[in-house]
C-alpha cells in the first residue's frame, strides 16, 4: 500500500472520510494567551504532597522546578510548626506560597477527543482552545487522543505546539484510528495492508492506535505489528465485530486497553456466545444500539461466580488495562441529571448543545425514546460493571479514568471529574482513584518514567489545590460544589483547584474558566442559554 491513497496522506483518512459526510474539523489553537513561565527556577513553598503513587499526604514540602522538570523535593518541617529556614531549596525567580495547600500530579485523561465530528449544519464549533482550557482548568495536563478525528498531522502539529508551550494545552498523545471497520473508510482489506499502514503512521508521528474491531485475521496481525513497532493500542469493541472478538480475545492478542464496556460482558457469557437482541434490532438505530447495550451485562456471569473469577484472572495474566469512560454513559442511568448539569449554562456552547439534543443521525443523541426501563437496565449494568472494575483493581489490575467527552451531555474537563466520582462509586478509595488518574495512567501511556508522580526528575505537571482533593472530588469541578458557609449563613460555590502547572508553566484556573465562559457566551444570541430561551419564544 502506498503512503498516499487517492491523494490523501496516510493517517489523514479519518478527517477526509468525515469531510465526505459533511463533518467539520476543529480549528487548531495557534497561540498562548494564558499561563506564566516557564521560569528559570520556579519554587513551590510549604505544600502538602499527594505524590500519585498511592502514598498518603506528607509535608510541608518545598518543590523546585527547572527546565520543566522537578529538580528538588524537600521536606521543610512538620505540620503545625513554623517552617524551618535552614537547608531549604534556594530562591526561585518565581515562587508560590503553598502553605495550607495540597499539590498532586497533573491528571491524565486516558480517553479523550479534541472535539466532536459535528455536522456542518449544526453550526460553527469553538476552536480547540475551548477544549484545552477546560482540560487545564480541571487539572488535566496529559491527554491520550483516542482517534485523531481531526487527522494525524493536525494532532501532531498541536502536540508539538503544546510541548513547546506555544499554546495553552495539555501534552497530547495521538492514537490514530485504524480504518478497517468504518462506514467512512474501509481502506484496509488484508493483514499485510494493515501492517504497512501501521508502519506508515508510526513514521508520521502516531504514538498509538485506536481500533473499533476488524476482521480477526487483520486485527490479530495489526496488534502483532503494533507490538513490534512500539505502538500502544486501545479498542472500542464495536457490536458489529464483538461476535468474533470479545475483549478477552484481543487482550490475549496483545491489545493494551479496552475502552468503554463493549466486549467485556461478552467475555463473561456462559451458556451462550452471543447477546440476545430484539427482532427489530438495527445497529444503525442508535436508540436500539445503546438501549440494547444496557442489557449485555444482565446476560453475563454474575460477580463471584467461577466464570467471573476465571475471566478476571485471564485479563490479569494478559496484563490488560480497562478505560471504562463510565461518565459518558452516565446519562443512560438518569438522562435528566446529565442534561440539567449546572455547568451547561455557562460552559456548553450553542453548537455542542444542539449536537446533544435527541435526534436521528447524531452520534450519542439517542435519547428520543429513552424510558424508565432503559434507565433501570443501565443502572443494574453499572452495578455489575463497577463490581468487575473494583475486583480487577483489587487483584492488581489497572483501571484508568478517561472522559470521552463531547457526547451524551458530557463536556470537557467536567466529564473527567465525573469519571473520578464514578470510580469512587465503584468502590475505589479516593487515593486509588487519584493513583489511577496519575501514575497508573502514565504507565498506560508508556510515560511512567517521566510523568504521573511528583518525584525529582519527573516532568513538572503539578496541581495546586486549596483543599485536599481526596476529601471530595466534587470540589474539582470548574463550577465547584455548593457548600454552606456557616460564618455568613449562606451557601456558596467552593472550588479546590487553583493552579495547573504544565511543564513549569503556571495557569490560573480562574482565568482559564473566565476565558471559556466568554467563548461560550459569544455563541448564544439574544440572551439564550441551554435552559433559557429569548423572551419572545417563551410559551
Amino acid at each position: 500500500m502506498n503512503t498516499t491513497k487517492d491523494g490523501i496522506e496516510v493517517g489523514e483518512e479519518m478527517v477526509a472520510g468525515f469531510a465526505k459526510k459533511g463533518l467539520k474539523q476543529v480549528r487548531p489553537s495557534t497561540q498562548r494567551d494564558r499561563g506564566v513561565g516557564p521560569f528559570r527556577r520556579l519554587v513551590l513553598r510549604g505544600a502538602t504532597v499527594i505524590d500519585g503513587t498511592g502514598a498518603p499526604p506528607f509535608g510541608p514540602v518545598d518543590i523546585a522546578i527547572e527546565g520543566g522538570k522537578i529538580t528538588e523535593l524537600a521536606v521543610v518541617g512538620v505540620p503545625g510548626m513554623p517552617l524551618k529556614q535552614e537547608g531549604r531549596p534556594a530562591a526561585g525567580d518565581h515562587e508560590i506560597d503553598c502553605q495550607g495547600k495540597y499539590v498532586t500530579p497533573g491528571f491524565i485523561d486516558s480517553h479523550a477527543h479534541i472535539g466532536t465530528p459535528f455536522h456542518a449544519e449544526n453550526g460553527e464549533m469553538l476552536p480547540a482552545d475551548y477544549i484545552y482550557k477546560l482540560w487545564l482548568a480541571h487539572g488535566v495536563t496529559s491527554v491520550r487522543e483516542a482517534g485523531c478525528m481531526n487527522g494525524l498531522a493536525w494532532t501532531c502539529e498541536q502536540r508539538a505546539a503544546a510541548d513547546a508551550n506555544r499554546i495553552a494545552a495539555p501534552h497530547l498523545y495521538p492514537y490514530v484510528y485504524f480504518p478497517a471497520v468504518n462506514d467512512y473508510l474501509k481502506t484496509i482489506y488484508s493483514p499485510d495492508e494493515g501492517r504497512e499502514w501501521l508502519r506508515a503512521v508510526r513514521d508520521k508521528g502516531a504514538e498509538g492506535v485506536k481500533f473499533f474491531g476488524a476482521p480477526p485475521a487483520i486485527m490479530q496481525a495489526a496488534l502483532d505489528e503494533c507490538s513490534k513497532l512500539g505502538l500502544r493500542t486501545c479498542c472500542h469493541h464495536a457490536q458489529l465485530t464483538v461476535g468474533s472478538m470479545n475483549a478477552l480475545k484481543t487482550a490475549r492478542w496483545g491489545l493494551t486497553s479496552t475502552e468503554h464496556q463493549y466486549g467485556l460482558p461478552e467475555a463473561l457469557f456462559e451458556g451462550r456466545s452471543l447477546q440476545t437482541i430484539a427482532d427489530d434490532y438495527d445497529y444503525d438505530d442508535e436508540y436500539l444500539r445503546f438501549s440494547t447495550a444496557g442489557q449485555t451485562f444482565l446476560q453475563a456471569a454474575q460477580p463471584g461466580s467461577q466464570k467471573w473469577n476465571d475471566v478476571l484472572d485471564a485479563f490479569l495474566e494478559a496484563g490488560h488495562t480497562f478505560v471504562p469512560t463510565m461518565n459518558v454513559y452516565d446519562g443512560n442511568r438518569d438522562v435528566m441529571r446529565a442534561r440539567r448539569a449546572e455547568w451547561h449554562e455557562e460552559y456548553t456552547d450553542s453548537t455542542t448543545w444542539k449536537y446533544f439534543q435527541p435526534q436521528r443521525g447524531g452520534h450519542g443523541a439517542y435519547f428520543y425514546r429513552w424510558s424508565v426501563k432503559n434507565e433501570v437496565e443501565w443502572r443494574e449494568s453499572y452495578r455489575i460493571w463497577m463490581h468487575f472494575l473494583n475486583d480487577y483493581k483489587n487483584r492488581g489490575g489497572r483501571v484508568c479514568p478517561g472522559s470521552d467527552s463531547g457526547f451524551m451531555y458530557q463536556i470537557y474537563g467536567f466529564g473527567y471529574v465525573r469519571e473520578l466520582e464514578l470510580l469512587q462509586e465503584a468502590g475505589f478509595l479516593p487515593s486509588e482513584v487519584l493513583r489511577a488518574g496519575t501514575s497508573h495512567a502514565a504507565d498506560l501511556l508508556g510515560i511512567g518514567q517521566e510523568a504521573g508522580v511528583l518525584e525529582v526528575g519527573r516532568r513538572a505537571d503539578v496541581l495546586v489545590h486549596a483543599q485536599n482533593p481526596l476529601a471530595d472530588f466534587k470540589l474539582l469541578y470548574g463550577t465547584g460544589a455548593l457548600r454552606l458557609n456557616d460564618q455568613i449563613g449562606a451557601v456558596e460555590q467552593k472550588r479546590a483547584l487553583e493552579l495547573t502547572i504544565k511543564s513549569g508553566v503556571v495557569f490560573d484556573v480562574s482565568e482559564l474558566l473566565s476565558d471559556v465562559r466568554a467563548m461560550v457566551a459569544s455563541t448564544w444570541k439574544n440572551g439564550e442559554t441551554p435552559f433559557r430561551k429569548p423572551a419572545e419564544r417563551v410559551q
